[in-house]
């Protein structure tokens, strides 16, 4: 059960839409976790690993995201991604 409510955050970090959404998510979860296991203070820990975590892993779906790409919304709502506007 301890597994499963672990496992249970990273799937939802998962399904966030663009991979900068995605590192972020799996980053601040991870590093919170690592946080809150190797500090003295676990709240402590897991605020300031969380933070480092999000920020880390936002930069590394940011640079694995197209170059030059934009993300849209459609008249219903769906997100896609497309070229940007030149100048952008």
């Amino acid at each position: 059960m301890r597994k499963l409510i672990l496992l249970v955050p990273f799937l939802v970090a998962a399904a966030a839409c663009t991979p900068t959404e995605q590192g972020a998510a799996i980053g601040g979860l991870g590093g919170a976790a690592v946080g809150a296991a190797v500090a003295g203070n676990e709240l402590e820990g897991a605020v300031v690993g969380g933070a480092a975590g999000a920020i880390a892993g936002a930069l590394i779906g940011r640079a694995s995201e197209g170059r030059n790409q934009c993300i849209y919304r459609d008249e219903y709502g769906r997100r896609y991604s497309a070229q940007c506007p030149r100048g952008y």
